[in-house]
Order: structure tokens, then sequence, then C-alpha cells
């Protein structure tokens, strides 16, 4: 939003209006300072069910967020709206992150812990998943994959998304590669992906869905994956390798 945010001390009271950038708070030890969270901030459970929630990542309630009286907010580009941004700026500082890539990640994480007075506890939480990606070995084969998130109609990750950058990271080519952020399903036939990835959010798929799309993508294998993992950038991503090698077993 091309800002400079300015905090006059290290903040005391802190809303955060996204789920993976929630549970990286709760990483950093900051149980007092978070005062609100939004509705999909199920992580960790203990804050899910007691912290006070400020609405949805794109519905975000100002007038509850002004109650709480912050002195600092977080969100994401992607996943919150310009409208309850500039709306928030008028009760606090609002830090926006806008992730892609891993190091995009790693760099929210760290410039978090630094703006919150935990630069160590930030950078040993990124240390972390940094080595285990550094020592895990891509899927081979160059195989193919459709990542599926959204039914009806179907919508899949293209580039310029960090599922694309963990999908490269597993070590499978993205079929739409060539397109751009989230574009529509069209099969083509005889061009069928080795696999396609039924993820469990944002549209959680079920096996009634499984079955409708293997008829359109019939010489594709249809897996079920943990949308979590591909798609949280906070420290969520210390559980992805592991996950990785289980869903490396699948295939």
């Amino acid at each position: 939003m091309h800002r400079d945010v300015f905090l006059e001390n290290t903040p005391k009271r802190i809303i955060s209006l996204v789920p993976s950038q929630t549970e990286f708070l709760y990483e950093l030890g900051l149980e007092e300072k978070v005062v609100g969270i939004t509705k999909f901030c199920i992580y960790p459970d203990a804050w899910f069910k007691n912290k006070t929630r400020i609405g949805g990542t794109k519905s975000v309630d100002i007038e509850k967020v002004k109650s709480l009286n912050p002195d600092f907010i977080i969100g994401n580009k992607e996943e919150n709206t310009e409208a309850d941004i500039l709306e928030l700026e008028k009760i606090a500082p609002v830090w926006m992150s806008d992730i892609f890539t891993l190091e995009d990640s790693f760099s929210m994480m760290k410039s978090i812990g630094e703006i919150l007075g935990l630069k160590e506890k930030a950078e040993q939480i990124v240390c972390e998943i940094e080595t285990k990606f550094n020592n895990y070995k891509s899927y081979p084969g160059n195989k193919s994959v459709i990542y599926l998130i959204w039914n009806e109609p179907l919508m899949a990750a293209a580039k310029n998304t960090f599922i694309d950058e963990l999908l490269a990271k597993f070590g499978l080519k993205n079929y739409y590669q060539n397109e751009n952020r989230y574009p529509l399903c069209v099969p083509e036939k005889d061009n069928y992906p080795d696999y396609i990835f039924l993820s469990s959010e944002p549209f959680p798929f079920k096996e009634e869905h499984k079955i409708n799309i293997q008829k359109l993508y019939p010489k594709s294998k249809l897996i079920f994956v943990d949308g979590e993992v591909f798609s949280w950038y906070g420290s969520r991503l210390k559980f992805a390798v592991d996950y990785f090698e289980e869903l490396k077993t699948r295939l």
C-alpha cells in the first residue's frame, strides 16, 4: 500500500487479521498482548475459544476493533480488503505483509519479531523452518499437478501465489504455471495433469466432489491435501516438510 508505519513504542495491544500470522504470534509467546483475532484464526485452540473475535479476514468489525483499543494491527494484502485497512489505520498503525515466496514468509516473521521486541525468538523459528526445507529432497519425476482451491466453479492456484511456491518446493510442476493467481479450470482433452490436489481450504473438498472431478480428469490421480500446509505462511511451515514426506507415499 506504499505506506510507512511508525511506532513510538513496542506494541502491547495487538490485533491479528490473518490466521497464519496469528499462529505465529502465539509461537512468539504473545498470549497477553494479542487482544483480537478473526473468526478464522483457529490456532491455537485456546486463543480461538477465548480471544475476542473481530469478524472475518474480509469483513472486519471496525467498531469491535475500536473497542479493544489496539496499538498495533497486523494484516495481509491478499487476505484483507483495502477498505477495511484504510478504516483500521484511523484506529492504530497497521502493518501489512505480502507473501509469494518462502523468503517473503521468512521476512515477514523476522520483521514482526523485530517490531515486537522478539527478534531472537522469531529468527529461531525461521531457522528451524529453513533447515527443514534445506534438507528436503524434492519429489522426483517432473510430474504435473492442478491444485484446486474452489468448486463450482473449479478454480486452481497458479503462478504468483504462495501455493505455487510450495508446490515447486514439494517437487511438482504447476499445470497452470502460465496462468496468473487463481484461474478457472477448463479440462483439456488428452492434456491431463498427473495429479489433482483437492485442498481442505478455502473450499473443503469431499469424496462426492472427487467423484465428479474424476469424470472431468479421467487420466489424473486425485488426492486430498491439507490446505493449511500449502497456504499458511507463518510458523505452521515447520510442519510442511514432514507432511511432504507423508504425501510422497500417496502419489
